[in-house]
């Protein structure tokens, strides 16, 4: 009953209070909104076109591209599976991994290739 009583207060002073019209200015609504736009923008937004991303350079990958994988080894793209989610690469003459596409984070073929040349 202790609760209840508690509650009973809480309820008349917020209702002791009435609408005087001036209940706070418009930023005080508005600046947390903005807040958590920007919170859903960075926050939640962001990990999908990074997703994105990595399903272009997956889709774009192709045979004997220099590639660096999120370890930060750098191999030669020696296969692909049909629907991109494994891919064994050459890193020596003799040495081959078989890993997952999504644990490739960059191309370098078309860098390479522009300063090699």
């Amino acid at each position: 009953m202790g609760h209840s009583w508690a509650v009973f207060t809480l309820l008349a002073q917020a209702a002791d209070k009435g609408d005087d019209g001036d209940s706070g200015s418009i930023l005080a609504f508005i600046i947390p909104m903005v807040i958590i736009f920007f919170l859903y923008t960075f926050l939640f937004n962001s990990p999908g076109k990074e997703r994105k991303r990595q399903q272009k350079l997956i889709e774009s990958m192709k045979k004997n591209d220099r590639v660096v994988t999120i370890g930060g080894i750098i191999g030669t793209v020696a296969s692909i599976s049909q629907d991109g989610s494994e891919v064994t690469l050459k890193i020596d003459d003799n040495a081959r991994i078989k890993m997952l596409g999504s644990a490739i984070r960059e191309v370098l073929t078309d860098k390479s290739d522009k300063d090699g040349s």
